[in-house]
């Protein structure tokens, strides 16, 4: 028998060839970014049912664009956010679904929570007959699985490869985009429409919950209330919206001549194991430093570390404490954001959004600032942390992109320029 090394096949490349927004501040990719650049916000005043007055960050996007008025209502917010997405990933990436192989094509969504919007509105109508649940509709089922939002994609699509949806709090859309990687990786798709979406301000138990935790932001100006870092942040602002990014392999994207945004070159995702809520900067620290070293980067290698940060107390300070830890006094070129402050917390689609806002600093070289962040709270010092202003700097090269989420699930993707 041969003692000669078997030689292993080149591990292959994924990368990021379409990305479809529907944002508090934009509807594609393009105004987001300028938006983003432009300090624009998305919050706004909202009054939810039983709940009342409150602000979030609430989506414009045109739903009957991909689906019909009778889609649309027998549908979820969830789901329409979700096609809206991918349609326009796809559209962006140049794919037509006719000409490929659909059996190929999966389709993998982060979501926080799913079929709150839906059971509270039944039992909201159900209320005018005396609560008789023979008025109960007949759509709640394929409305509430947990799969429905990534399904609905494959049903508006005609997509017959994979589906599934993945709950992982607010680290959900970074675990989208992961998942859809690792599927390439598989060989199990040719084509992965990944990310995360979200449609919590629908629901009024989000932001009851959020109040009797003390954590729900508020502002005379709603543009205002999100302000993680800030030594006035006093919460979340409850967002909705997605980011669903076209995934392929290097060799299939470089034939058909795709443009590629950039290259997923690490990621990780533990668990605290610990508390339901409260973080713990050990383990976040650990994702972020186990995420580099899959990627084959040092802390100082990395330009734009895209922040998690919500706006409450203790979670700022912790992220901060996690970031600290990892990247110390010497990373002078590591330039920190954090997108939460414009758009609020759109939980499931938090992390793809945040990516997809930094994607364009690999050609511009311009670090979207940090806004409503008037006075730092101490804590929260961080290196080279980017405020009000846009900031044009030497390189950009790596993305580092945070997120995690309630009962201790951290998620750390590490995007890269791509270089052939």
């Amino acid at each position: 028998m041969s003692t000669a090394a078997v030689s292993k096949p080149p591990r292959q490349r994924i990368v990021i060839t379409g990305v479809g927004i529907a944002a508090p501040n934009g509807n594609s990719l393009g105004q987001f970014r300028a938006n983003l650049l432009q300090g624009v916000s998305g919050v706004v005043p909202w009054s939810v049912r039983y709940f009342g007055d409150t602000v979030a960050g609430v989506c414009t996007f045109d739903a009957r664009r991909y689906q019909s008025r009778k889609e649309v209502r027998n549908g979820t917010r969830a789901g329409s956010i979700s096609i809206y997405c991918a349609r326009e990933a796809l559209a962006d990436a140049g794919i037509d679904l006719g000409a490929v192989d659909v059996s190929r094509v999966g389709v993998f969504v982060g979501i926080t929570e799913h079929g709150n919007v839906e059971t509270e509105a039944e039992i909201h109508e159900i209320r005018q007959f005396d609560y008789d649940v023979k008025y109960w509709s007949h759509y709640h089922n394929p409305r509430t699985v947990a799969n429905n939002p990534a399904g609905e994609v494959t049903v508006n699509l005609g997509i017959t490869g994979p589906h599934y949806t993945i709950g992982a709090a607010c680290a959900a859309g970074n675990l989208g985009a992961i998942n859809g990687a690792q599927q390439l990786l598989l060989d199990e798709v040719d084509v992965a429409i990944a990310g995360g979406v979200s449609e919590s301000p629908r629901t009024f138990g989000i932001f009851a919950a959020f109040r009797s935790q003390n954590a729900l932001a508020s502002h005379d100006d709603p543009a205002k209330a999100s302000r993680p870092f800030d030594a006035a942040r006093n919460g979340i602002v409850v967002s909705e919206g997605g980011a669903l990014f076209v995934l392929e392999r290097l060799d299939r994207a470089l034939a058909r001549g795709a443009h590629i945004y950039g290259e997923v070159a690490g990621y990780h995702y533990n668990s605290d194991a610990m508390d339901m809520v409260l973080p713990d900067p050990e383990r976040q620290a650990q994702c972020m430093a186990r995420a580099m070293q899959r990627a084959g980067l040092r802390p100082e290698d990395i330009h734009i570390l895209s922040t998690h940060a919500t706006g409450t107390p203790a979670g700022d300070v912790k992220e901060c404490e996690a970031i600290r830890a990892v990247f110390g006094p010497d990373c002078r070129e590591t330039y920190c954001n954090n997108t939460k402050s414009f758009i609020g917390h759109c939980m499931g689609a938090a992390g793809a959004l945040e990516l997809a806002g930094n994607l364009a600093s690999f050609e511009d070289r311009i670090v979207h600032p940090t806004i409503n962040l008037d006075e730092l709270d101490p804590e929260c010092l961080l290196p080279n942390l980017v405020v009000g202003e846009p900031r044009e700097v030497k390189r950009v090269d790596t993305i580092l992109n945070n997120s995690f989420g309630m009962l201790g699930i951290n998620c750390v993707l590490v995007v890269r320029r791509f270089v052939g």
